[in-house]
């Protein structure tokens, strides 16, 4: 049996936030992502998986394709840690983020504040428009 509700009042609301049409595929995808109201750090593959276990059928494709429109909606921020994949963060503050590459795992890294100093200057005609702090980390040898 399928894990989305039609009446998920979080996930709808999610998506009504951003004027997104509440398709199908959207509010499963949005319940699996906000429906408990915790944030998460979610690959495509990891969103996919979720929902073909909650009894859904959508294509990889599909949910590729929903967490751009999430991400260009401002619903989700993406995150790039190497050049084969991104995670998708539910948390839209400015925050840095833990990598964990022993278990390819982005998490959250702590409330206390970070101080970014001696930033080159932009090119003429641009501005810093965010600067995104991932800390890689792996067992000591």
């Amino acid at each position: 049996m399928p894990r989305t509700d039609p009446h998920n009042t979080r996930g709808e609301a999610w998506l009504a936030r951003a004027n997104l049409r509440p398709t199908r595929q959207r509010l499963l995808l949005a319940d699996l992502l906000v429906g408990d109201g915790r944030d998460r750090h979610v690959t495509a593959e990891w969103l996919h998986d979720a929902a073909r276990r909650s009894g859904d059928k959508v294509s990889l494709a599909t949910v590729y394709n929903t967490l751009r429109a999430f991400s260009e909606a401002g619903l989700v921020q993406e995150i790039t840690v190497d050049g084969t994949g991104s995670y998708f963060d539910t948390r839209l503050d400015d925050h840095p983020h833990f990598y964990w590459e022993d278990g390819a795992r982005l998490t959250d890294a702590g409330t206390q504040p970070i101080e970014i100093v001696n930033l080159p200057d932009a090119p003429e005609g641009t501005e810093i428009a965010k600067i995104d702090v991932v800390i890689r980390l792996r067992p000591k040898a």
